[in-house]
């Protein structure tokens, strides 16, 4: 067996009815995992599970609408996905919110505050949901996709690179307190992707220019580029990888910032 078969394994991905999340999902089915496609929107979620179920057969993909932002809501997420699926073997924290673009002189108090409930705290939250179960079965392996934005400062999306960050240490510390229970918690950190969420950046022509010419292999990311570490890290073939953050960017981080 193959040691990226994912055949038997659950997971929940949330932010899936698009983008990254959603590539995520796909390529989880593909290497057959039963997958629970989550976002704040139940039309977009059910869209995405249909289109997996009609490709792998009905009832390896499922769709529960959760808005990160509350926690009942997650618990209910976390709740249904037990009740159909019977166990949770992979958590994917994908989805991020980035409401103010600017100085940080600027952006208000609730703002802020936003940016590390959605990017930060749910992560959290819903990591302390999934973790008895998977802790009991000393099996399971968590990701928080995180960004190359947390390892560098910025004079527009600071606030969104402080909150990914704190992921990479949220990462490094829960794998400490986690690791006796034979648990993984690692991070992905995607550079500029093609993303409704980035598009601001990459449909700007001279932004994409730029950062095609630095990059060392000379394009922007695709969604699909991601869903291949997410793979690895929710796959046998990580077993011995825990608090790491991989880096998923086509290089630009070796070579200095481009936006």
């Amino acid at each position: 067996m193959s040691l990226f078969d994912m055949t038997g394994k659950v997971a929940i991905i949330t932010g899936s009815s698009r983008g990254i999340g959603r590539a995520i999902a796909e390529e989880f089915a593909d290497q057959g995992a039963r997958v629970v496609i989550s976002s704040r929107k139940p039309d977009a979620c059910r869209e995405v599970a249909s289109a997996i179920n009609a490709k792998h057969g009905e009832g390896c993909a499922m769709a529960i609408a959760a808005n990160i932002s509350r926690k009942d809501e997650l618990e209910a997420l976390v709740v249904a996905a037990r009740q159909a699926f019977g166990s949770i073997d992979v958590l994917v924290c994908n989805a991020a919110t980035n409401p103010y673009a600017g100085s940080m002189n600027g952006i208000s108090d609730d703002q802020f505050r936003k940016v590390f409930d959605n990017n930060v705290l749910s992560n959290h939250w819903l990591i302390q949901l999934v973790l008895p179960e998977m802790a009991r079965r000393r099996h399971g392996s968590i990701i928080i996709v995180s960004s190359i934005g947390g390892l560098s400062g910025s004079p527009v999306i600071g606030a969104y690179n402080i909150s990914k960050a704190a992921d990479f240490q949220m990462v490094r510390n829960y794998a400490v307190e986690i690791g006796d229970h034979n648990l993984r918690i690692n991070a992905i950190a995607p550079g500029l992707v093609r993303t409704d969420f980035s598009r601001a950046l990459w449909e700007n022509p001279t932004t994409e220019k730029r950062v095609g010419e630095v990059t060392p292999l000379r394009r922007l990311g695709e969604p699909r580029d991601i869903a291949g570490a997410a793979v690895f890290l929710a796959s046998d073939a990580s077993v011995y990888v825990t608090g790491q953050t991989i880096v998923v960017d086509g290089g630009i981080t070796i070579v200095g910032p481009a936006l």
